[in-house]
């Protein structure tokens, strides 16, 4: 069997080794209940509380406006559908991106069909928003901007800080979805004017099943689900505590080893982007090339079918993706490509590498090496190459 080359960082990440130590005793020793008075009860609590100030120290808040999710998606749907029940007497118009995780979109649908307005904005070429379109769209009813840190398809980073000093000038909340962003970029919610952002501890070496919020005091903000206080009240439930402990310790370690972090996986994601462009003729690097993640590569290959380029790959020990797991077994070409103007055809054919802490050059080489070969071999049987090749020897 091959061994296994894993580039697929952006769907999820293994949990850290010191991420799971922390955990354990929360599996099996510290097993109370947080909202019980006993030791044990206590002990959970306590933990719950530090991973809280971990949280926030991450990203420069109070301890007291972080909450505690299932997950990335979780806490979308709780900023959106939260924010926007809370203040409809204020207005129904939402503006946000054609380029935003399956999360936002479809809460987005579903508050359309409540009665809300939602404006849905363009992208150039690189995935960025025209800041100018973002002001002409609001309008005396907008209540919330929503508008990811970091794309999951190719990257891009928007302009942040930028956008929340038009919102909080407009006094219309800001909301980010940073599921990608967290534990790749610094990120100071209180110079950037954010008023509510998302993530998910998967994303960043902690584990599955677990995602935060944080909500600036004195936002409003319903709940989604009624039950118990859990959570100052924002999400009934018994807390995954061994799931929180991993998320507070490894938020905590990503902050920690940004720079170092940083630093690798983007000189392995420019060697591998540089080799790909030299030995694959007709490729395209999608997404902006200096505003993104360090660890994201999207690249299209004309004339090769995306998902036959992965199963080619997985067939000699190498995980990569098409698009958003999230989106995964849809034949339908990425919606982000389409957003940045890609014809479907060459949507289709695009493969998106995200690199991670365990990837080596050798790594690297290994994938550059199999890419080579698959591409030449499909295009060998397509018949739209050897149309274009014929085209262009006559």
């Amino acid at each position: 069997m091959n061994k296994i080359r894993y580039f697929d960082h952006a769907a999820t990440t293994a949990v850290d080794e010191e991420v799971l130590k922390e955990m354990i005793p929360f599996f099996s020793i510290e097993y109370g209940n947080p909202s019980s008075l006993y030791t044990i009860g206590r002990n959970a609590k306590k933990a719950i509380e530090e991973a809280r100030r971990r949280v926030s120290f991450a990203i420069n808040c109070d301890p007291k406006e972080i909450y505690f999710t299932g997950c990335g998606s979780e806490s979308d749907n709780l900023a959106l559908k939260g924010v926007a029940h809370a203040n409809k007497n204020k207005g129904n118009h939402i503006i946000t991106t054609k380029i935003e995780h399956p999360a936002i979109l479809n809460t987005c649908k579903t508050l359309e069909e409540e009665g809300f307005n939602v404006t849905y904005l363009d992208v150039d070429e690189d995935g960025l928003i025209d800041i100018q379109d973002l002001k002409d769209k609001i309008t005396d009813e907008t209540i919330l901007i929503s508008i990811m840190f970091a794309n999951n398809e190719i990257g891009t980073i928007q302009p942040i800080e930028e956008i929340g000093k038009i919102a909080r000038e407009k006094n219309i909340l800001f909301h980010t979805d940073s599921v990608q962003a967290v534990g790749n970029v610094k990120i100071d919610v209180k110079k950037m004017n954010i008023d509510l952002l998302s993530m998910s501890a998967h994303k960043f070496y902690g584990p599955k099943g677990v995602g935060a919020i944080y909500i600036r005091s004195g936002v409003k903000c319903n709940k989604l689900q009624d039950g118990g206080h859990q959570e100052k009240d924002k999400r009934a439930g018994t807390e995954n505590v061994a799931g929180i402990v991993g998320l507070g310790k490894a938020i905590q370690i990503a902050y920690e080893n940004l720079e170092t972090y940083n630093t690798s996986i983007s000189n392995l994601r420019d060697y591998y982007e540089m080799q790909v462009e030299k030995n694959i003729p007709y490729v395209k690097v999608n997404g902006h090339r200096i505003k993104r993640l360090p660890g994201n590569s999207n690249i299209s290959f004309k004339f090769v079918d995306g998902e036959a380029l992965l199963l080619n790959l997985d067939m000699n020990g190498i995980c990569a993706s098409t698009g958003s797991a999230c989106s995964s077994g849809s034949t339908n070409p990425s919606h982000v490509l389409l957003a940045i103007g890609l014809p479907e055809n060459i949507a289709k054919g695009s493969l998106r590498i995200t690199f991670g802490k365990e990837n080596t050059k050798e790594d690297v080489d290994y994938l550059i090496n199999n890419l080579v070969e698959i591409a030449q071999r499909l295009r060998s049987i397509s018949p739209e190459y050897l149309e274009f090749i014929r085209t262009e020897k006559s």
